[in-house]
């Protein structure tokens, strides 16, 4: 790949054959039986999970990768995908059954592509992948850390995160100026939330976007009453709150009669 492409797609190439076999070896491949890996590049990743009992498609956005790669898998090639994840439709590719998702991830969208994740939650059991270091604490990070914040929460409601290791930016080409870190997404049993989704997505956004200021500063546009002002949560701080703080939160402003 060209170094004009790497830069436009803001993606680092893992070169270090057994970081990528340990990053494929973290999927338990239970409760599904295709991986999608985004970003495969070259395929150091890809070789590794072609040799598991698994159905693998990969998607990729640079066309030089996805001529290299239908060249040099050949069992692959029509499950090479060119396209943008975060604008393709996967049923597609899924239509309704459950996949995992794998990947070393390009820096500049690697939250966004969390977040589709999350929109695909009924469909993805698993999670698997590189991050910039940061960026994959801040995923699995808890109340009370200062990383913690809106990625943390809304993944956390639907999935169990696990740091899993740091990988530093000399197995990369080219080297990154921070480390990566792998990270895992289980998802948990009970998809449901107890309360409305919309409104805690849109309670953990509004939060957050003021994180130094207390609820009762930063949530002020939910117009809410001043009895449920009065109740102690409104005196924290969002990064106080846990997922399940959260979960009463919304329960408290979706019973406000004001």
């Amino acid at each position: 790949m060209s170094v004009r492409a790497k830069k436009h797609l803001g993606q680092h190439f893992l070169n270090d054959e057994s970081i990528a076999e340990r990053i494929a070896n973290s999927l338990s491949l239970e409760g599904y039986d295709a991986v999608l890996e985004i970003g495969p590049g070259m395929g150091v990743l890809t070789k590794y999970l072609l040799q598991k009992d698994v159905e693998t498609h990969v998607i990729e956005l640079d066309s030089e990768s996805v001529e290299y790669l239908k060249a040099h898998f050949l069992n692959l090639s029509n499950r090479v995908h060119e396209a943008d994840f975060l604008k393709y439709d996967l049923s597609k590719i899924f239509k309704d059954v459950p996949f995992a998702i794998i990947g070393n991830f390009p820096y500049n969208i690697s939250s966004q592509i969390v977040f589709k994740t999350l929109e695909l939650r009924d469909q993805v059991p698993e999670f698997s992948g590189m991050f910039q270091k940061e960026v994959a604490e801040r995923i699995c990070a808890k109340e009370g850390n200062k990383t913690y914040g809106i990625l943390s929460v809304l993944t956390q409601a639907f999935y169990d995160a696990e740091y899993l290791f740091t990988v530093p930016p000399s197995v990369f080409n080219p080297p990154p100026k921070v480390d990566s870190g792998v990270l895992l997404l289980k998802r948990k049993a009970n998809l449901n939330l107890p309360c409305n989704e919309a409104l805690f997505f849109k309670v953990v956004k509004t939060a957050f976007q003021q994180r130094r200021k207390t609820l009762r500063n930063s949530l002020k546009t939910f117009n809410l009453s001043d009895n449920l002002k009065a109740n102690v949560i409104f005196g924290k701080r969002p990064e106080q709150l846990s997922v399940a703080s959260f979960i009463e939160l919304t329960q408290l402003i979706e019973k406000d009669d004001n």
